[in-house]
């Protein structure tokens, strides 16, 4: 893969990840109104609010679970960190992937033998208050032609120290010399609020054979 090629997907993936955005709706005519999001909080005021009320502690606790206050920041925005990504596939070690990727002689952040069962791992951390609507989306391209898009809702998630852990269904790499090659990818992890926590390009490889021959 040439340095002009490289630099032409790149241009080819770019947008905006967007944030804060406002949401719309449909009222009973059909016709679409903009819902505008309230303000948010910062979690440690929340778990403040009406705490001498015990009924509304006990829904609080049960609605946030166990809540690490050494994670809940003075702002109202949640934080995600995303730590790695790890390939997992049938018979071979993990491949542990710190983010952001680390690109080889070649570019290429991993690779993959054509034909095999895989699948990926994340882990990632939040704080400062509770993140609503995780999802990521990783989208593929093969010569600058769209070929996958994957899009994954996660969930929400209080703020705690130790890392979440979500690991995706298998799946199989194409397989034939037509699907070798490099490809070009992009990652997003964004939430309901349209606040983007991470978005990365990366180069991969399917070959024929694993790395190393095995």
């Amino acid at each position: 893969m040439d340095d002009t090629e490289r630099e032409k997907e790149k241009e080819k993936e770019k947008h905006d990840c967007g944030t804060d955005v406002e949401d719309e709706e449909e009222d009973e005519e059909g016709n679409k109104r903009v819902v505008v999001l309230g303000p948010q909080v910062p979690l440690k005021e929340q778990l403040e609010l009406d705490k001498d009320d015990e009924s509304l502690r006990r829904w609080k606790e049960q609605l946030l679970g166990q809540v690490d206050t050494e994670q809940l920041g003075e702002t109202a925005e949640p934080e995600v960190t995303v730590l790695d990504l790890t390939i997992l596939s049938p018979g071979r070690p993990d491949l542990v992937l710190p983010i952001p990727f680390q690109a080889d002689d070649k570019g290429y952040a991993f690779a993959l033998k054509d034909g095999s069962p895989y699948s990926f791992r994340f882990s990632f951390v939040v704080s400062n208050n509770i993140v609503s609507g995780l999802k990521y989306t990783n989208t593929v391209w093969k010569t600058g032609v769209k070929v996958e898009t994957q899009k994954m809702m996660l969930g929400t998630f209080s703020p705690q120290l130790e890392p979440y852990i979500y690991e995706g269904e298998e799946e199989t790499t194409p397989a034939g010399i037509f699907a070798r090659g490099s490809y070009s990818a992009k990652l997003k992890f964004v939430d309901d609020d349209g606040k983007c926590f991470l978005e990365m390009s990366y180069y991969f490889e399917i070959r024929k054979e694993w790395p190393g021959g095995q």
